[in-house]
């Protein structure tokens, strides 16, 4: 990317609703889910992200990147919390941002529809069948990107968005393409 990350990690993840924005160009959904493994083999366990976000209290907030590029801002997040499903963010994209702007357009096109973490490992462990299990992680920013590592890890906040086909044919396949992968 031309910059130095500080080795920061990448995980995404598709929310089963897609990913939308309002009016207002707010936006939300689940950027992890805990017990789901990603295309790289790694699960997020429950209450990994707590030691991080009580951090963050004290010292600022979980940025809103597009595409985990620094240099890119493109709005807020006025939410960051675990909850029994996994991390669940809410903010506001910025048009006042021309990236904020493109976003938004994006997203509403359904071109854009992933969130993707970038974190530091702190405690982790592999399973018995290889998997990385994430006991601990360090929360740096959620990036709005194309392609999510986690397929159910999307944005989900238009409130009369109706039935959403496109991501019911994702999840459908995303599971799909789980059962394959465990034969």
């Amino acid at each position: 990317m031309g910059w130095d990350d500080g080795g920061l990690e990448r995980k995404f993840h598709r929310p089963e609703r897609g990913l939308s924005v309002d009016e207002a160009h707010r936006i939300a959904g689940y950027a992890s889910l805990f017990g789901a493994a990603d295309q790289g083999g790694d699960v997020v366990l429950p209450g990994a992200y707590a030691a991080s976000l009580a951090a963050l209290k004290g010292r600022g907030a979980v940025k809103m990147l597009w595409q985990h590029d620094p240099a890119q801002p493109i709005g807020v997040w006025d939410e960051v919390r675990e909850d029994d499903r996994g991390l669940w963010v809410s903010g506001r994209l910025l048009p006042e941002v021309a990236k904020g702007r493109e976003a938004a357009a994006l997203i509403a096109a359904g071109a854009v529809d992933g969130l993707s973490i970038g974190y530091r490992t702190k405690r982790a462990e592999k399973d018995g069948k290889g998997r990385r299990l994430l006991a601990e992680v360090e929360l740096w920013e959620v990036s709005l990107v194309t392609f999510p590592m986690l397929p159910s890890a999307r944005v989900q906040a238009k409130a009369d968005a109706g039935v959403d086909l496109i991501g019911m044919l994702t999840a459908a396949f995303a599971e799909a393409r789980r059962e394959l992968a465990g034969r």
